[in-house]
């Protein structure tokens, strides 16, 4: 009898630790909170691909809630994941906007960030027969009358209008008479960029990359902190413009889960991270690798949520 009740409390123990070890290959659900095909739509697919190839996890499902910039995902998310280690949102920069923006009562504040991920940085580029060939022919025109010059960018309170407020601000022009126009999807922008229909285009520099190598789109600076490599133009403080803005990317965990799921969730991540898919996809993607986890990134989010918090403000969008 006694081995017997010997034998189980073993085999218990071993089932236990079994079950434990197997716990990391957890089946991911990935909240893409846009719809198909854009930046966080191609960021929960990669992180399904790869996570699903270097057999981090055997089943991860991806879906997509899109609206209000990430906003009506992330809300849902919030609401419905609630301790649930297995559910996983994609975010970013443009969500800290939409959150402000749209006056959203879920934030950031509401999930667990686990880690940022990717980073792009904007590119302001002109049609290839414009007359400003340089960083220093805009601010001379944005200067002498702010409201000449266009902007053309994705939705407003996003990255690229937020960046377009912080090159005016930098020069000295008031942010609120920045001309933005607002473009739903990079297609739309393009166009107007190339049919000449705004002064200036701003966004993502992969947006733009094909159109630049092609001499259709002149790049003349980009919002990095340290020249890109394959990127022909000066980066915005080299050209004399004090902004450097990144449009990151970052995957969050749900509210309510304890403090093991979280370390958990983290190593899986950072596992996906380091592997040779996830790097091969950043460099296909034109993806930076600004990878930042743990409490760095926390800090790195409340100084993000101030910051934009202050330009919304200065642009006028936000009360």
């Amino acid at each position: 009898m006694h081995h017997t009740r010997k034998f189980l409390l073993t085999f218990a123990a071993t089932a236990a630790m079994a079950f434990s070890t197997s716990a990391f290959a957890t089946d991911y659900k990935i909240i893409a909170p846009a719809a198909p095909g854009g930046g966080w739509d191609q960021t929960a697919r990669t992180m399904q691909t790869v996570l699903q190839e270097d057999g981090i996890s055997k089943s991860v499902q991806v879906v997509n809630v899109p609206g209000a910039g990430g906003t009506i995902g992330l809300a849902q998310f919030a609401n419905q994941a609630k301790g649930d280690p297995s559910q996983l949102i994609v975010g970013g920069y443009v969500m800290v906007g939409a959150i402000l923006t749209n006056a959203s009562p879920v934030t950031l504040a509401d999930v667990t960030p686990i880690a940022r991920l990717t980073g792009e940085y904007e590119a302001v580029v002109v049609p290839a027969a414009s007359p400003i060939k340089s960083m220093k022919d805009l601010v001379e025109k944005l200067k002498a009358d702010p409201g000449s010059v266009s902007w053309g960018g994705g939705s407003a309170g996003g990255t690229d209008h937020i960046a377009a407020g912080l090159i005016a601000k930098a020069v000295g022009v008031d942010p609120t008479k920045v001309n933005y126009i607002a473009y739903s999807g990079g297609g739309e922008a393009l166009a107007a960029i190339l049919g000449g229909q705004v002064t200036v285009g701003i966004s993502g520099y992969g947006e733009f990359e094909s159109q630049i190598k092609a001499g259709t789109l002149r790049i003349i600076g980009i919002s990095s902190d340290k020249p890109i490599k394959g990127v022909d133009a000066p980066t915005f403080k080299e050209a004399g413009v004090d902004v450097a803005v990144q449009n990151w990317r970052m995957v969050a965990a749900a509210p309510g889960i304890t403090a093991e799921q979280k370390a958990a969730i983290t190593a899986d991540i950072e596992k996906m991270v380091k592997s040779k898919p996830w790097q091969d996809a950043l460099a296909a993607k034109g993806w930076q690798d600004t990878f930042l986890a743990g409490e760095a990134f926390d800090k790195q989010l409340a100084a993000d949520t101030t910051a934009t918090t202050t330009i919304l403000k200065d642009i006028g969008l936000v009360k």
